[in-house]
């Protein structure tokens, strides 16, 4: 039952570590090609996985296309996206981490 609930602890701060580079990422390519014609913005979306416990993320494409002065207008959003991604990562590994030496401490105790 404990490792059970161990991997599902690591699974879903595994998932969200994941999602958050994802978004980091993202985020990262829209500023870096805002500028370029006919750029066309990624976002990611997240979705709940019940199964596993943590979450699903993919990129899509924005349907906007940018025009020739570029799309300077989201920068604000991608930047502050890329610092909450940041905030979400470390959170996320915290998870990991204090499941590691949750355990860690019960294999302590048992052995």
């Amino acid at each position: 039952m404990i490792s059970s609930i161990g991997s599902s602890a690591s699974a879903t701060g595994l998932s969200g570590m994941r999602a958050a580079q994802l978004r980091l990422d993202v985020g990262a390519h829209n500023v870096a090609n805002a500028q370029t014609p006919g750029f066309q913005r990624q976002r990611v979306t997240q979705t709940a996985n019940a199964s596993t416990g943590g979450v699903d993320a993919k990129v899509e494409r924005e349907t906007a296309v940018s025009g020739a002065g570029g799309d300077m207008n989201h920068l604000a959003d991608d930047m502050v996206n890329g610092k909450m991604s940041l905030y979400s990562f470390a959170a996320n590994l915290k998870v990991v981490k204090t499941e590691q030496d949750m355990l860690g401490a019960l294999l302590d105790e048992k052995a």
